[in-house]
């Protein structure tokens, strides 16, 4: 028995993977107020899908759902099939704070205890 498939039924195929493929996707990047859903991301880049990315080139915002994960400076490297692939040149994780200019000790405390208040009585 051998496998074929008309082209519209393979076409169709490939359009409801992708369509499965950006809905099941939380994460996105977003180029100034532009927005794109990202279909693969892994260590050294991430995919879109062709029909709707532009060549994107330089710094952008990785994020899953609203949570920052990244900022970094990218170029558009091929497209392959559907998906349109970028590489990073940098990537930096985002922080939820800002970074410290010093080396903290282990045991410093915490918090300070200023002098106690004169009693009244």
């Amino acid at each position: 028995m051998t496998d074929y498939l008309s082209p519209e039924i393979e076409a169709a195929l490939k359009a409801a993977r992708k369509a499965a493929m950006k809905k099941s996707s939380r994460l996105r990047v977003q180029m100034g107020e532009t927005q794109y859903p990202i279909l693969k991301l892994w260590d050294k880049g991430f995919a879109l899908d062709v029909s709707g990315a532009p060549k994107l080139r330089g710094l952008v915002d990785i994020y899953d759902g609203t949570k920052h994960l990244m900022n970094g400076l990218i170029i558009a490297t091929e497209a392959e099939g559907d998906m349109m692939h970028y590489e990073f040149k940098r990537a930096t994780q985002a922080q939820d704070k800002a970074p410290l200019d010093y080396e903290r000790d282990e045991n410093a405390p915490v918090a300070l205890i200023g002098k106690a208040a004169p009693s009244l009585h």
